[in-house]
């Protein structure tokens, strides 16, 4: 059964937008792009998982499939019949769902250092050193601080890592990290027309070109590639006015 997430609202434009964010995030990490947003061209819901943010305290099996499900009942909320997604990092893998739930809905989709429909394929090691962050918040803040290239403060990975334990509950938070680190679903979007853009961080040593190239590319045969300057992982924190006025170009066009 689905239910309402949480979600804040920026704009009335008619081209209407749904925004996931990533493992370490909420909805919240889109706040520092809304200055830059165009509020007359484009409605924007930024949605919380369950489990994070505004959706905290509501249960469910914290899947993607689930995820897929709240979107859509979103969306009928909203009385947005059609509309585009924005995911960051797992929420790549998240509008993917969401896609394949309800193709004839989506409209473009935008992926910021998106993780493709294969997962990140992550070997035991990875997999290991990532779930341990799930408890220990120094691995949370230095995972951040290598995914940003280790070009920023310590201090603002830490606050970032300190966000991310209090904008999510723990349960959900472990739960989420298999549906991207080791999920593949890349058979079922093979060839899909939505068009969809690509957006990476120029210093993110995961999410890169080269991997884009090797997966969304070659699987939409309508998406296109941007890489974002003085950028790592996290470029809503990092370059937020360039990356809102990429995104809204992207969407502008017909």
């Amino acid at each position: 059964m689905t239910t309402l997430n949480g979600f804040t609202q920026f704009g009335d434009g008619p081209h209407k937008v749904i925004v996931l964010n990533g493992w370490f995030g909420s909805s919240v990490d889109w706040h520092a792009l809304t200055p830059a947003l165009d509020p007359e061209r484009f409605g924007y819901a930024f949605f919380d998982y369950r489990g994070y943010g505004l959706s905290r305290e509501i249960d469910g099996a914290f899947s993607f499939d689930e995820v897929a499900g709240d979107v859509l009942a979103l969306a009928d909320h909203l009385g947005w019949p059609r509309f585009s997604l924005i995911g960051h990092s797992m929420g790549g893998m998240a509008m993917q769902r969401a896609l394949l739930a309800a193709p004839e809905r989506i409209v473009k989709m935008a992926g910021v250092s998106a993780v493709p429909a294969c997962g990140s394929r992550m070997d035991d090691t990875r997999l290991a050193m990532f779930s341990a962050a799930v408890d220990d918040i120094a691995k949370r803040a230095g995972i951040i601080h290598f995914s940003t290239g280790s070009r920023h403060a310590a201090r603002w990975s830490a606050n970032l890592a300190q966000q991310s334990q209090r904008e999510s509950r723990r349960e959900a938070f472990a739960a989420y990290l298999p549906h991207w680190a080791t999920g593949d679903f890349a058979a079922q979007i093979e060839g899909n027309p939505t068009p969809v853009k690509l957006f990476v961080g120029e210093h993110d040593p995961a999410i890169t070109v080269d991997l884009m190239t090797r997966t969304w590319l070659k699987w939409y045969p309508n998406a296109t590639l941007e890489s974002l300057p003085n950028a790592g992982h996290y470029a809503m924190y990092e370059v937020p006015v360039a990356l809102a006025t990429a995104l809204e170009n992207w969407l502008a066009e017909p």
